[in-house]
């Protein structure tokens, strides 16, 4: 090699350069330390989805709406549509893979008329979405957290509501410390959640059936032909209704895209992050469904009316002490949903403020000189989470529309920048993932389908409902 010739660099360099490169074009500059791996990036979504104790933290949406069939099927159609979804986000991702994501395409791909407004709207319910998915996952861990008390008292303990956002607020503060430390740390928690996450769904949907006794086995009929619908809905549409366990099980898999700038060689492992996580998450919970369909008895008054529904399906199939040694398992995945999930809500709510968009945008811009995290966008989503849990006191539905929030406003947020690609003035360029002809079908998909369910997603539970059973969903969005 001739002195005068400039040295090779290595790969990871070189990768490096090229995500700095490429944010450049997009108008950033780097903050972050690129410290998440391929794997990393795929295990943030992944964890956030959480699958077993996401499916037990939801199963009073299925149970009611349908029963097995709902829980089989329901899940099965959904998880086709969400897929067409996580393709058509992970193509956008691929062309500009930045912190703010979402609201940054819709600003790049809508026409110039509209596009301020529809940029303004998305980082909100992109925003709101995230702290209601924080919300409503640690509120789930708090119930789970309950449930193994109650279990644990042979049924005598029933926690009140003030128990609840007291545990639930704890959970949510110490979450806050874990996101508050440096993006190495962060990145390297991923792998373990990945692994545990896996190995909890593959021991459930084999040692459950297995554990079973025969009095709570179904007959096929049962698990996946007889409907179950107390909640005075139409058949058909109760099975739609049924459809928030999925939709909020398999969904903030933004969360690859607000790592984006944590990410190495982003423009393709954030997509594959979103794609894979999405896929495999489809295959093992339709079979931990499978799984608790034909274990969960015939008696479902008695599980619709319990405090965890899955909670008692394991107490009938393993006994006492084995259901706790196994929900001790499902809480502690749950807990470490909540902190991935914080951990992307954070950088969501970084990115907007980095664009002036939020109040007090001067202030949560920053980077912690010490952990070289935005330590006070954190603490700012954290604080918000918890004021979200104050609906408990309000009422049962009412801290239930934090669940439905998570999915009608992140879902706007996914569909208007799908939508704007096609019909903005743009001259959108693909990136390294990118379906070719399929890509507007797909969408377009993607687009209806997230409108038609966010519309479902308004109503009540049941047809006559009163203040108390009211869904306040869209009183909470719109405020």
């Amino acid at each position: 090699m001739s002195i005068h010739e400039a040295p090779r660099l290595s790969m990871k360099e070189e990768t490096r350069l090229n995500d700095e490169a490429l944010l450049a074009a997009l108008g950033y500059k780097q903050e972050f330390k690129r410290a998440f791996k391929p794997l990393e990036v795929f295990g943030i979504a992944f964890s956030i989805i959480g699958l077993l104790p996401s499916i037990a933290s939801v199963l009073f949406y299925a149970l009611p709406n349908g029963g097995g069939p709902a829980m089989v099927w329901g899940w099965l159609v959904a998880s086709i549509f969400i897929l067409l979804v996580g393709i058509s986000m992970a193509e956008l991702a691929s062309a500009a893979p930045t912190s703010g994501g979402l609201y940054f395409w819709t600003y790049s791909l809508a026409s110039p008329k509209w596009r301020s407004v529809l940029c303004w709207t998305v980082g909100y319910s992109n925003t709101i979405g995230s702290i209601a998915s924080v919300a409503s996952i640690d509120w789930g861990c708090a119930i789970q957290i309950m449930a193994a008390v109650t279990i644990g008292s042979g049924g005598s303990f029933s926690p009140t509501s003030a128990q609840l956002f007291g545990l639930y607020a704890a959970i949510v503060l110490s979450h806050a410390v874990i996101c508050c430390f440096g993006t190495a740390v962060l990145a390297r928690l991923q792998t373990v959640y990945v692994i545990l996450n896996v190995l909890l769904c593959l021991a459930i949907i084999i040692a459950l059936p297995a554990a079973t006794p025969s009095e709570f086995k179904n007959s096929a009929k049962v698990a996946l032909w007889d409907f179950y619908n107390v909640n005075g809905w139409p058949n058909g549409y109760a099975f739609i209704l049924s459809f928030l366990a999925p939709l909020w099980t398999i969904c903030s898999f933004d969360s690859s895209v607000h790592i984006s700038e944590e990410a190495s060689n982003a423009a393709v492992a954030v997509p594959w992050a979103i794609v894979s996580a999405v896929g495999i998450a489809g295959i093992l919970g339709w079979a931990i469904n499978m799984s608790l369909a034909f274990c969960m008895g015939s008696d479902l008054d008695s599980l619709v009316n319990s405090d965890q529904p899955m909670a008692q399906i394991f107490f009938n199939s393993f006994g006492q002490k084995p259901t706790l040694a196994i929900w001790s398992i499902v809480v502690i995945v749950q807990y470490m949903m909540g902190s991935s999930m914080l951990l992307a809500a954070s950088r969501q709510t970084f990115a907007f403020s980095r664009d002036s968009a939020l109040p007090f945008s001067n202030w949560l811009y920053r980077i912690n000189s010490f952990t070289e995290t935005p330590v006070n966008t954190v603490w700012y989503d954290g604080l918000l989470s918890i004021a979200l849990g104050l609906l408990v006191f309000a009422g049962p539905q009412a801290i239930n529309a934090v669940f439905a929030l998570s999915i009608t406003s992140l879902y706007y947020a996914y569909a208007v920048p799908i939508a704007a690609r096609f019909l903005g003035e743009n001259d959108f360029k693909p990136g390294p993932f990118y379906t070719g002809i399929l890509s507007m079908p797909i969408g377009a998909i993607a687009v209806l389908f997230m409108g038609f369910m966010s519309t479902v997603f308004l109503f009540p539970s049941t047809p006559q409902t009163d203040v108390q059973d009211m869904n306040y969903t869209v009183v909470v969005f719109g405020g």
